[in-house]
């Protein structure tokens, strides 16, 4: 059967979703995470259906795609899936043709799970590799220990404190309070808890975003912040302990992050909170 490639519109992201949620299982590789579209929905519904592609043979859908920003694409597979050739050949050639909707002539990259077919063809084709990423996983079987400080959930009112945790964290003027009202407002929010870590004074500390697939599937953290006043106190740790805990009481079985491995202090903070560091893996990427 004919493979498709699809731009879906606004309901048709809800199938998108529901194949990457039932994709997340325990020993799933780090992969585009539900929770990777459902963040993306602080920039307007209509604006995240538009940054997806699905690609589906039968009515089914074989793959996701998210596209990051106009050069970079994040993507999966269906576990049935990974060594599919007519799959495989067919991706090469929608990345590879501007024409087809997904990626532009010149610098490019996709991230995509490791074990895909995917990858050898594209080596054949002349792409190269990016620089080391370290995914992390933490079981949730057991349950998770106290953060030792003050945890609230965030709120409308808390919208403020997440927006001025991440400028902060990431060193960006984007996030604003809107961020956060627009994120809860879509369609997904329902599979997503934001938390904060107060200190003494009261003041936001850290914040982090996390992300059920259902009971069962590995939960996502995305994103997880510090504000610069308060690092190197132990602040990261505690709200990725706590997002933990949040994604146990969901039922989530496991929770995953990734982060590039030369953030020494972020591997680090994951870590001290009970995640193990996997394979490095790396995007594939066209220099010109």
């Amino acid at each position: 059967m004919t493979i498709v490639l699809g731009t879906p519109a606004v309901d048709g992201v809800r199938e998108a979703m529901a194949a990457l949620r039932e994709w997340q299982y325990g020993g799933a590789p780090m992969q585009l995470h539900s929770g990777d579209i459902g963040w993306n929905y602080r920039l307007g519904t209509a604006e995240t259906a538009a940054t997806v592609r699905t690609w589906s043979r039968d009515g089914r859908i074989l793959a996701v795609g998210m596209l990051d920003s106009p050069v970079v694409v994040r993507m999966t597979v269906a576990p049935d899936a990974f060594q599919d050739e007519g799959l495989a050949r067919r991706l090469v050639e929608d990345f590879s043709l501007p024409e087809r909707g997904v990626l532009p002539d010149g610098a490019v990259s996709i991230e995509a799970p490791r074990g895909l077919l995917l990858h050898d063809l594209l080596t054949k084709e002349g792409w190269g590799v990016d620089e080391p990423w370290t995914p992390l996983f933490r079981g949730l079987a057991e349950p998770v220990e106290d953060p030792g400080v003050r945890i609230r959930v965030i709120g409308p009112e808390q919208a403020q404190d997440f927006a001025d945790v991440l400028r902060s964290a990431f060193n960006t003027s984007r996030p604003t309070r809107e961020y956060w009202h627009a994120m809860s407002a879509g369609p997904f929010y329902a599979d997503a808890r934001c938390l904060g870590a107060y200190d003494e004074q009261g003041n936001v500390a850290a914040v982090v975003t996390v992300w059920s697939a259902g009971r069962g599937k590995s939960g996502l953290v995305e994103p997880m912040g510090v504000h610069e006043a308060h690092r190197g106190r132990g602040y990261g740790r505690a709200i990725t302990v706590a997002g933990a805990a949040a994604l146990r009481e969901m039922g989530s079985s496991s929770v995953r992050v990734c982060t590039l491995s030369s953030n020494v202090g972020g591997v680090a903070t994951y870590k001290a909170a009970g995640f193990e560091a996997q394979a490095e893996v790396r995007d594939r990427i066209r220099t010109a």
